[in-house]
């Protein structure tokens, strides 16, 4: 007798993997801001892909390691006079950091490997993968060109690049969760094009956003103008203080209070984007799509509440750690809306479009 059973997604097991890695990347985004707000970024004065998977193992390879950290302006100018096990401290977020990106790629490519042996990727999903691949190669090597930047003539790494390998991270973070939202049996949805627009826009300022926030830790800029809704005294301060490097465009990336500043002004915007698209959802009884960008304003909500915080309180280690968690989560909530909503579906959902209203 033969029994009939419902067809099953055969990307199961590769969403199950990409989901496992994009988790790891969200893991390690959060341990680099812990190693950045420990000042830990530049305790490993070396890059070493494969040997330096191995940590100081006797007295003399801490000692060596330790007069190597010496070496750099950091010590000199910030930590002279630290002891061996103050070293220590630092020595082990760098390379926990390090450690975790080395694991992601061997949890990326054997499972990747593994699935192309098997057969059964489609050329567009193979070449998004490899694509994938590459990015995270070249996220190793923007890592150290970040950590290079702070080891002659700065006390701490370039903001410029800290807030590159930030983005990267990220992007390749959301790739990952895009192409896992396409890989799911789903329905298509029949929604106004501009609901399609405004969640690519969406997408497009949570990066931007994602971009002045590593601007400003890397400036330590929410150390200063601890107040909020005015900053510097004014709800937007003068010209004069927020321009006053040359070239003007400088002051966007180096001027603290700018910075700060555009970060604000930032959130405001992708606050009000979130609400007006959310309502737009509603209104346009639009399924699952009013559920996502309401999960997105909540999460952009809570975001600016510990974004705020966070400065109020002068970035202690919790807030600051939260609020970059939270900033994942508005990621990965406004990238799969703006999947949710694209014209272009899957294979296993190009032959399930379904009515508006009869979407879930």
């Amino acid at each position: 007798m033969t029994t009939n059973s419902a067809p099953t997604n055969p990307h199961r097991a590769v969403r199950w993997w990409l989901i496992s890695v994009a988790a790891l990347i969200a893991l390690m985004v959060l341990v680099g801001g812990a190693t950045r707000l420990t000042e830990s970024g530049l305790s490993i004065v070396e890059w070493k892909p494969v040997t330096g998977s191995v940590p100081p193992l006797s007295d003399a390879q801490w000692t060596d390691a330790f007069e190597a950290y010496k070496k750099i302006p950091q010590y000199r100018e910030l930590n002279a006079g630290m002891s061996l096990s103050e070293f220590k401290q630092i020595f082990w977020w760098e390379w926990s950091h390090r450690l975790l990106g080395r694991f992601i790629g061997v949890a990326y490519l054997l499972p990747f490997l593994f699935f192309l042996w098997r057969g059964g990727l489609p050329g567009e999903l193979k070449r998004r993968l490899w694509l994938l691949f590459a990015l995270g190669g070249l996220q190793g090597a923007v890592g150290w060109w970040m950590v290079a930047s702070g080891l002659s003539e700065r006390v701490e790494v370039s903001q410029y690049r800290l807030a590159t390998h930030l983005v990267l991270a990220l992007l390749i973070f959301a790739g990952i969760v895009w192409t896992v939202r396409r890989l799911a049996d789903r329905p298509q949805l029949a929604v106004p094009a501009r609901l399609r627009f405004t969640s690519a826009v969406l997408v497009i300022v949570t990066f931007i956003q994602i971009y002045f926030g590593a601007l400003v830790a890397g400036l330590r800029a929410g150390r200063a103008f601890n107040t909020w809704p005015q900053i510097d005294g004014a709800f937007i301060p003068s010209a004069e203080r927020l321009w006053f490097e040359t070239p003007w465009w400088r002051n966007m990336f180096d001027n603290v209070l700018t910075v700060q500043f555009e970060h604000r002004m930032t959130a405001y915007l992708l606050f009000t984007l979130a609400a007006l698209h959310a309502l737009d959802a509603l209104r346009s009884r639009a399924g699952s799509a009013a559920s996502g960008a309401l999960w997105l304003l909540a999460a952009v909500s809570v975001q600016a509440v510990l974004g705020i915080l966070t400065l109020l309180n002068q970035v202690p280690i919790d807030l600051a750690l939260s609020h970059q968690a939270v900033a994942i989560a508005v990621l990965t909530l406004a990238v799969m809306q703006a999947e949710r909503l694209s014209s272009r579906q899957s294979a296993e959902a190009q032959s399930r479009t379904v009515p508006l209203g009869q979407a879930g």
